[in-house]
């Protein structure tokens, strides 16, 4: 069994995972509270791509970033933090005239109504990547290029990069695409459902949540997002607390691009895993349903990013599907309890102790704050 394919480079030295997108200085608040009355805030790095190489690096895997940033001193701090994560920042590019993006943010979830965000990013540095201005060669460089609706959003040449990018081609790696649906950043109208749909349908991995899908696309339930998406090989359902379903096909005639077989046979390898709740066949795919599992939250930012990456992880390392999914849980697990974007990841043998657990050693599992931390047996780990 074995996960994507790495080309023709050799294994040793290829990339496992470049991630293309903006990277913006994010401002944390010191308490609770609106915007207008949080007295100081701290500061961090976020962005969706990043996010899922640092946390991709975090796990031992060799992951790229690639942005645009400016030429100022946020854009100094986002390159060296990330590269702190041990993250290939060498295929970032400066901008001397356009800033880096900065946001503000509230201590609530991202789904209350008292959440806020004040982002100044119009006008950007990473808002100006186009096909004219990317570094292609790094870019196509590794084994996946991770990619996310949010560029799509940001710009037309933006757009016009992410279409050229998932547009079949000699030698493309295998596409994993994030539908990561945010409103606010287009630019009106209806077009940001049919673009994302667009650029999902040309990918060979996908993620996307439920509620993105019927916000989005009108469209309800994981077969009802399975059946608008039917080109991807693999399509993950973020379902929140009820976990998340997956539906991996074999392999099947038709053009695709030179690395879709890749994705395909991840898919089709790991079919006979057991799932958590268990696996029905269709003439095309194998659908796995795999529960979350309980969390103490203390911030939910960051935990799609990092559910991406853990799944990542695992399919670059060849697990079955079940595991691929339990590895993304527990890496947003991780997000989950600590207040940012970012944090550590569990050491690789102690997420997969925890992914190996049976299915009601699994559903007893409660993590909380520090657990990423405690090297302990499975059975050690927090249950109620």
């Amino acid at each position: 069994m074995s996960g994507p394919a790495a080309g023709t480079a050799d294994a040793a030295t290829t990339t496992d995972v470049v991630c293309l997108g903006e990277s913006m200085v994010t401002f944390l608040p010191s308490q609770p509270g609106r915007l207008a009355d949080v007295p100081s805030f701290g500061r961090g790095i976020g962005g969706a791509e990043s996010n899922v190489a640092c946390a991709l690096a975090a796990a031992g895997h060799r992951a790229a970033w690639v942005g645009r940033v400016g030429a100022d001193g946020f854009g100094d701090h986002l390159v060296e933090t990330i590269a702190s994560y041990g993250v290939d920042t060498s295929a970032v590019r400066r901008d001397p005239v356009r800033p880096t993006g900065i946001y503000f943010r509230t201590a609530t979830d991202r789904g209350t109504d008292t959440h806020e965000v004040a982002y100044y990013r119009a006008g950007s540095a990473a808002s100006a990547m186009s096909p004219d201005n990317v570094p292609y060669a790094d870019l196509l460089a590794g084994r996946v290029l991770h990619l996310s609706g949010i560029t799509a959003a940001l710009s037309a040449d933006c757009l016009a990069l992410l279409r050229d990018l998932t547009a079949p081609r000699p030698g493309r790696p295998l596409v994993s695409f994030d539908v990561n649906h945010r409103p606010h950043l287009w630019r009106g109208g209806d077009a940001d459902a049919s673009v994302l749909l667009e650029l999902a349908r040309r990918a060979d991995l996908v993620f996307v949540g439920e509620d993105e899908a019927e916000e989005a696309w009108g469209i309800v339930g994981a077969e009802a997002i399975r059946a608008a998406l039917p080109e991807p090989a693999v399509v993950v359902v973020k379902r929140g607390s009820a976990g998340a379903t997956v539906f991996a096909s074999g392999p099947r005639p038709g053009p695709r691009s030179s690395n879709a077989g890749a994705a395909e046979n991840a898919g089709a390898e790991s079919a006979g895993a057991e799932s958590a709740a268990g696996e029905a066949e269709s003439a095309a795919d194998t659908v796995t349903l795999v529960p979350a599992l309980r969390v103490d939250v203390v911030a939910a930012v960051g935990a799609g990013d990092a559910f991406a990456a853990g799944f990542l992880s695992a399919t670059l390392r060849g697990l079955p599907v079940r595991e691929r999914v339990r590895h993304g849980h527990l890496m947003a697990a991780a997000v989950l309890t600590v207040p940012g974007d970012l944090t550590d990841p569990p050491a690789r043998d102690h997420a997969d102790r925890l992914a190996a657990l049976d299915d009601d050693a699994w559903g007893r599992l409660r993590l909380g704050p520090g657990w990423t931390a405690a090297d302990r047996a499975p059975e050690e780990v927090r249950t109620p």
